[in-house]
Parts: C-alpha cells; structure tokens; sequence
C-alpha cells in the first residue's frame, strides 16, 4: 500500500508528523539490550585477588577446587585469580588456599571438625588462620570472625577438604607418654 500523500506545507504551516515505526523499535531494542548488558555487567563482582601456594598445582588440590560448596557460612562463593583457592562473601570473609606448606608439630591449638584436623592461628584476631594439620599438601583458610563462624565455616569446607587423605593425625598432651621422673 502507498502511504497517501500529505499535502504540501505553505509558509509556517506545520504538519502533523506520522510516527516512523521502525525507529521506535529500534530504539527500544536497543534499550532493552542496554539494560540486559548493564544488568549482567553490575552482577559481576570483580574476581578476588590471591596468591597461589607454592604447591597450588598440585593434582590433590584440584580434587579441593572442584568441590568447593557454593556458599561458605552462608556468604557466596566469588570468583579468584589465582589457582587452588577460593573465596567467600562479598567482601570476601573467608579464603581458601591449597598448596601452602604443610605444618609440622606445633604448640596450637587443633580441632577436629567432621574428621578433618586443623590448626588454631588466632595472632590476627578477628581474622584466624586454620592450617591442615596430616594433609599433604596442606589447605590454609583465613577468615574474619566478625562476619563468619569459624566452626561453620570448617564444616561447610571439611567435605571437599577431605578429599585428600590424612596421614597423620593432631595429638593432645592426653594422647603423649611421658617419661617417668621417679628414680
């Protein structure tokens, strides 16, 4: 169908404009496309900044990394930029690294949580260090205790933790012999 012609304009008439249509489209394609993009753009939070251990890639680690849980203490898991880690909460509360050196006898405090032992670090409290104590290589995870639950933080993590066995095992002064002093 031609479109019917307009009658010419005379000097300082003005003529209802038709809409054009395929401009109004377009434009509102393009504004849903914007806000699909900035959408996705904003729910994208920047990946954590990490170091990798020295032992990072080791294969036992690799068996951690892929069975991280979503969410750690109820924070959501974010993405790192560094190999054998991870990292929760937004900012991150706790951080997971695999490969760090593993401990050897210490005067810290261990805790088993659901088999898997760990060492206490409390210098930096609020934030505490708990090393893997008979795991090699050894998992650190360093969290802020303000935000999160050392105890439910360990829980949520001694699944994928366990996947490397433990070969040794946290002793308490109960568990040594000592010498006897009597003559």
């Amino acid at each position: 169908m031609t479109p019917p012609l307009l009658p010419r304009p005379r000097t300082g008439q003005i003529l209802p404009s038709r809409p054009v249509r395929h401009l109004g489209r377009a434009r509102r394609a393009g504004a849903v496309l914007l806000a699909g993009v900035t959408l996705v753009l904003a729910g994208c939070a920047a990946a954590v900044p990490m170091q990798p251990a020295a032992d990072a890639a080791n294969p036992d680690c690799a068996e951690i990394i892929v069975r991280l849980p979503e969410s750690v203490a109820d924070q959501p898991s974010r993405e790192t930029n560094a190999q054998g880690t991870g990292a929760w909460g937004d900012p991150a509360a706790v951080l997971l690294t695999c490969g760090v050196p593993v401990p050897g006898p210490t005067t810290l405090p261990c805790v088993n949580i659901n088999g898997v032992d760990w060492i206490e670090d409390d210098s930096e409290a609020p934030q505490y260090r708990y090393t893997t104590y008979g795991r090699e290589p050894a998992t650190e995870v360093y969290l802020d205790s303000e935000v999160v639950s050392g105890s439910t933080t360990l829980v949520d993590l001694a699944a994928a933790v366990s996947n490397i066995p433990a070969t040794k095992a946290c002793l308490g002064a109960n568990d040594v012999q000592l010498p006897d002093n009597t003559p």
